[in-house]
């Protein structure tokens, strides 16, 4: 409690990064009933963001990990893990959240994140700061780099096994719930459908948002396992049960676990050809 009163005694001026203006604004409305927090400027995007901390010298940064360009990351290696603000990493995907972040920062959001679990990490971000745990949090960036760049470096053993983004196909998808961050094996999602800007993982009888577009998720999922039978529909392709033709010449396909999800004319015939072979 001491630690906490401490840090509210002081301002503590923020910066937001975030290459989409809905992102900015979701962290500055949540700050903005911050009595003792004071965003100080925003970034669009690795460059501008850099020239922001170096001019403006935060003492937290929001960063988003994905953005076009220089990612999260790269804005940490541009300035420098030693002269880097305290910084809450905000992603959508799971391979950062679980292989970054349990060796980095102050803490990071998973998006969509709700108020309670961006106050969680407010109110981490604060205790470091009374504490004057920034050399820690620091020292924590800079291994994170370190192991990150050596991951890099590393042959990758399975060059067969990639999607079009470059890197490995998903084994686990990160969803938050209740505050927490839960990684779904991929082998355990029945099929994905789209949710306006999000996607809904079915899992068995439970269902998780993620904010992923379904192409996105389409490019990084394994080809052998999983196949996108329509614009709004992802299957794993164990589960597919039978294909069955209804009126007017659209198609469904009936799931092992009893759902029966839209199949698009073009995605049909890739569709019975894997049921064929």
């Amino acid at each position: 409690m001491g630690a906490e009163r401490a840090a509210a005694d002081r301002q503590v001026r923020v910066l937001i990064v975030d290459d989409e203006a809905l992102g900015r604004l979701r962290v500055a409305d949540l700050l903005r009933v911050e009595s003792d927090v004071v965003v100080v400027g925003e970034a669009a995007d690795g460059d501008a963001a850099i020239e922001a901390i170096r001019a403006l010298k935060p003492d937290l940064v929001f960063l988003d990990v994905q953005m076009p360009g220089r990612s999260g990351l790269d804005v940490v290696r541009g300035v420098g893990a030693r002269d880097m603000p305290l910084t809450i990493f905000v992603t959508a995907f799971d391979q950062y959240a679980l292989q970054a972040f349990d060796v980095a920062a102050i803490d990071y959001l998973v998006k969509p994140f709700d108020d309670e679990r961006f106050e969680e990490a407010l109110r981490r971000a604060r205790r470091v700061l009374a504490l004057e745990g920034v050399d820690r949090a620091r020292g924590q960036l800079l291994a994170m780099l370190l192991e990150s760049e050596q991951a890099e470096r590393a042959p990758r053993p399975n060059a067969g096994s990639e999607g079009s983004g470059g890197g490995p196909y998903l084994e686990r998808i990160a969803v938050e719930m209740r505050g927490q961050v839960k990684p779904i094996p991929v082998a355990q999602v029945d099929y994905i459908t789209a949710a306006g800007p999000y996607a809904e993982l079915h899992v068995g009888d439970r269902r998780y948002v993620i904010r992923e577009a379904m192409q996105a998720l389409e490019d990084r999922l394994d080809p052998n396992r999983f196949m996108r039978v329509h614009r709004s529909v992802i299957v794993r392709l164990e589960l597919v049960e039978a294909l069955h033709r209804g009126g007017g010449g659209d198609y469904e396909l009936q799931m092992k676990g009893g759902a029966r999800l839209r199949v698009s004319r073009s995605r049909r015939e890739a569709l019975e050809r894997w049921l064929g072979s």
